[in-house]
């Protein structure tokens, strides 16, 4: 592909999408828009190019800025941030919002449906807790046929094995043919829009949560801040934003905080009560076991009664009354050494070990006998 084939086609995808192609994305280019050229019946993106250039043909541009921003999803994508929504973010909800007993969730690049699928079962899962409930999931993508599929519900063998439990496939899914789709309860539960994240966002009206997943990614610094930026507008005070793990807002927008100790997950730097602040961030870790040593394994008598181990310096204490109990040894002191007593002469029992022979020298019993006199070294 020509350089200026490429700009003139990464400009056109860039103001429609937001989407930043570098030269290095190339081949992208070429393999997700020469099928398009082909449907146009034309030979390749360089008759495609020449044909723009001569007149903007907007539907063909809606084509090209649609085979762009198509992007793969799945169910449950890094669990994580569906754990934290459950366990954290989802008790939050029902807590700050009792009074009025409804919230609303913006998935804004909902692509083929499996975001806002995988948050309605966690909802349909906590359908005790939430009884008397409203609630809304939009799902919003600037793909016009990915919102075609999501609507309809229907999954390829492969989309539902990526990342979908088994036990919610055999619950809120049924075959058809050699696809699976999705209950018409679920599907129910969320509403799909197409949308552009460049437009004015006031319509959509106010979010109690937003995922916008793995999208910024896409966008340079300038757009990544404009869309923060009304996406701030569109939340509830204490609203939360999920942004994908490699994301981030530090440096690029001042609208969102990083929620503490929750990786991803993002509160209006202006809001008031926000989960940052003191909201529930899950159960309490039990307190500490003085005696339980980091192992897990009881610390040793000695150290739970808080003295030292036996032999570092000092010596046990005698029970009391015991016989021949001795006061303790003062530190330092070496202890006497002693030979065994030897066993008395006659009983036909051989001597202790390390006790003196009889009649040897040092010995208490028995006579000494002197040792043979040494016979003379002869010389030489």
């Amino acid at each position: 592909m020509k350089p200026d084939d490429f700009q003139f086609l990464a400009t056109l995808v860039k103001e429609r999408s937001g989407l930043v192609l570098t030269q290095d994305k190339a081949y992208l280019l070429e393999s997700r828009l020469m099928p398009v050229a082909r449907k146009r019946g034309m030979k390749g993106l360089e008759e495609l190019v020449s044909t723009l250039r001569a007149r903007m043909d907007n539907a063909l541009a809606d084509e090209i800025t649609e085979a762009m921003t198509t992007n793969e999803s799945f169910f449950f994508r890094d669990i994580k941030p569906f754990d934290i929504f459950k366990d954290t973010v989802l008790p939050n909800l029902l807590k700050t919002r009792a009074h009025k007993k409804s919230f609303r969730i913006w998935c804004a690049a909902a692509s083929s449906g499996q975001e806002p699928y995988s948050i309605a079962m966690v909802l349909k899962e906590a359908a005790a807790q939430l009884a008397g409930w409203r609630y809304e999931i939009i799902g919003t993508d600037i793909s016009k046929e990915m919102l075609d599929k999501a609507q309809a519900g229907l999954y390829s063998q492969f989309e539902v094995q990526r990342g979908l439990p088994v036990q919610h496939l055999v619950k809120y899914f049924k075959k058809r043919d050699d696809l699976w789709q999705i209950d018409s309860s679920l599907r129910g539960m969320v509403q799909y829009k197409e949308f552009n994240l460049l437009d004015d966002m006031k319509a959509l009206g106010t979010f109690d949560v937003v995922f916008c997943r793995n999208v910024l990614i896409y966008f340079d610094q300038q757009t990544k801040g404009e869309v923060l930026g009304k996406m701030a507008q569109q939340m509830a005070d204490d609203g939360v934003l999920y942004l994908g793990g490699a994301e981030t807002v530090l440096g690029i927008s001042d609208a969102f905080k990083p929620v503490q100790g929750l990786r991803g997950v993002y509160a209006r730097t202006s809001g008031t009560g926000s989960l940052g602040d003191g909201a529930d961030t899950g159960p309490a870790k039990p307190a500490a076991n003085p005696n339980v040593g980091a192992t897990g394994f009881q610390k040793p008598k000695h150290m739970r009664e808080g003295r030292p181990p036996l032999g570092a310096g000092t010596a046990a204490p005698a029970r009391p009354g015991a016989a021949g109990a001795t006061p303790p040894r003062p530190a330092g002191v070496p202890r006497p050494t002693t030979s065994p007593a030897p066993r008395p002469a006659g009983t036909g029992l051989p001597p202790r070990p390390g006790a003196p022979r009889p009649g040897a020298a040092g010995s208490s019993t028995g006579t000494t006998r002197p040792l043979p006199p040494r016979p003379p070294v002869k010389k030489p």
